[in-house]
């Protein structure tokens, strides 16, 4: 690792969770090294150790002190067989980086995953899952109108790919090729598209007589689903691990995930604290953090039973019914988040998701 991308990689124990998180974001390698005034390494932290910071409780503002890793894996600058040894270790323990350091702690550099084991191999293998995707494919697109006065909103292309022909990739690309749509709205042409191309998945699909709210079509489903499901909104794009979603929601027995992701929504408007009728504080246009709901889902098959059939139901009035029968959990991550399904958002998506 060259020494100009090692020096991005520290950073100080004072900083908050928020500013790791966009610190991993803009050096895309996974893991930063927190170090003292003198560069002594105190501990590393990774998105999976922000993830169950949040999880369990703390808050953007809290110290990435926090959530950082004290027992990080190491070798010592004099050691022999150095590349040897960091090859067992990334085995044994599953890590892609491990920090070579001089006798006073201080990083000297990094060795990679890749300088083992070149750039093809990779440390997780790619899984294969029987899980079926079901997509929400009924809407009516208002909020992309005139837009889909002519095709449905599934087709509005991204580039030169309708929206879900990406959703697809997405899932496939961590092992997920059972794909079970929900239609209604200009069902034809959608059926029309998934028939004539050769996509290399199993793809059905069931049609509402009516419109049945943001959840209701699962009910059409009773007799297709018996696993574990994802389930997306249509009009979603999520650059997220989802196999490690998958497992995580089976490690934490939960009845339902949802996935949300880190939002800064900023307040236009000076905001008026106040107590009793007195002016109590007062904030110019504040920043917010909060995690929003992606509209991608990990149920259980036992959810489909709180949906009447033929019945219309949002899903979040199916969320509050699960969360009265079993574990509702939230999977959190940092970024990758397109709701193309208005048209501010989508102008930005089709800027940032140009390369798909």
């Amino acid at each position: 690792m060259k020494k100009a991308k090692l020096i991005s990689l520290l950073i100080p124990i004072d900083l908050s969770i928020k500013q790791a998180m966009q610190k991993l974001n803009d050096t895309a390698e996974k893991i930063l090294f927190i170090v003292n005034e003198s560069e002594v390494l105190l501990g590393t932290v990774t998105d999976g150790d922000i993830r169950r910071g949040l999880i369990n409780g703390l808050k953007f503002s809290d110290k990435v002190e926090n959530v950082m890793c004290k027992r990080f894996s190491y070798i010592f600058y004099n050691e022999p067989d150095k590349k040897e040894k960091a090859q067992t270790i990334m085995l044994e323990k599953k890590i892609e980086q491990i920090p070579i350091l001089d006798r006073d702690r201080r990083i000297i550099y990094v060795i990679l995953w890749a300088d083992i084991f070149g750039k093809k191999e990779k440390l997780k293998q790619k899984q294969h899952f029987s899980n079926p995707v079901v997509i929400m494919a009924g809407g009516k697109g208002t909020r992309l109108d005139p837009f889909t006065k002519i095709l449905p909103k599934p087709l509005i292309p991204i580039g030169e790919k309708p929206i879900i022909e990406i959703i697809m990739e997405k899932f496939n690309n961590y092992g997920f090729q059972n794909f079970i749509f929900t239609l209604n709205y200009k069902k034809e042409y959608i059926k029309m598209f998934l028939r004539e191309n050769n996509f290399p998945y199993n793809i059905d699909w069931v049609e509402e007589d009516n419109y049945m709210g943001t959840a209701g079509s699962l009910s059409l489903l009773g007799d297709k689903l018996n696993d574990t499901f994802f389930v997306s909104n249509c009009d979603i794009i999520l650059n997220a691990d989802y196999a490690d979603i998958m497992d995580w929601h089976k490690e934490n027995n939960n009845l339902m995930t949802l996935i949300g992701c880190h939002k800064e929504v900023k307040i236009p408007y000076g905001i008026l604290e106040m107590d009793n009728g007195i002016l109590k504080n007062f904030i110019e246009k504040p920043n917010y953090d909060v995690l929003i709901n992606t509209g991608i889902y990990v149920m259980e098959p036992e959810v489909i039973s709180l949906v009447q059939r033929d019945r219309p139901i949002d899903m979040n009035i199916l969320i509050e019914l699960a969360s009265k029968k079993g574990k509702v959990s939230v999977y959190p991550i940092n970024e990758g988040w397109f709701d193309v399904g208005q048209w501010d958002e989508y102008n930005k998506s089709l800027k940032e998701l140009s390369n798909v």
